[in-house]
């Protein structure tokens, strides 16, 4: 995955961020100080959440291994009845759709799609949520391409250790593609070794051919 996806593509994950550790307020351990500091006459805290909505005190790890893994296994399981081949090119052909049906929402509200406004976005500063799924370094900036170097994916982890990288590469990473193309079509990626593959990092390098 490249560091800074953008907006549209992570609402097929954004779930993920919801159930993210986003405190202490509600974890095991915390709600007995917190009764312990309202005998004490301290203000009331808001009305409690609904359990749903709770924390879930589990790490990014945790989340993603729960997200995934058992993705992974009912993916395999496909496959060996329709054939690998097959599925992975079904994941490919749906994850290149959904860019495209996303694409037609998002783009209506940009103010600008060139490769200036693209840069400027990819050089912000990730959110918590990518900031700890991703371990990335911006190793070319120029006017016509922009490259990171991407050493830590958690995407990358979790489906490599359920042996099941090829369909984590259709679901996660084939989408990079069609993204550059739906941002602008003058916009390509050229990338040649990932992490999910095997490779030792990620290279996702944007280039500019307007």
């Amino acid at each position: 995955m490249n560091q800074k996806t953008w907006s549209f593509l992570a609402s097929r994950r954004e779930f993920l961020k919801n159930v993210m550790p986003a405190g202490t307020l509600f974890c095991l351990g915390c709600t007995g100080s917190f009764a312990r500091g309202n005998a004490q006459g301290q203000k009331k805290p808001a009305d409690k959440k609904h359990k749903f909505l709770e924390d879930a005190g589990m790490s990014f790890q945790e989340v993603f291994e729960l997200a995934y893994k058992e993705f992974a296994q009912l993916m395999k399981y496909f496959a060996n009845e329709i054939g690998k081949g097959n599925l992975i090119e079904m994941i490919k052909r749906a994850s290149d759709e959904e860019v495209k049906q996303a694409a037609k929402k998002e783009t209506r509200n940009l103010q600008e799609n060139d490769f200036a406004s693209f840069r400027a976005e990819y050089r912000k500063k990730p959110d918590r949520f990518w900031d700890h799924i991703l371990t990335s370094t911006i190793i070319e900036d120029t006017d016509k391409a922009i490259e990171s170097k991407i050493t830590e994916c958690l995407f990358a982890k979790t489906f490599r250790d359920a042996n099941a990288a090829d369909i984590g590469y259709a679901y996660c990473c084939h989408l990079d593609f069609a993204s550059a193309q739906a941002y602008n079509p003058k916009l390509r990626l050229i990338r040649t070794k990932t992490l999910m593959n095997g490779d030792d990092c990620c290279n996702p390098r944007r280039v500019w051919e307007g």
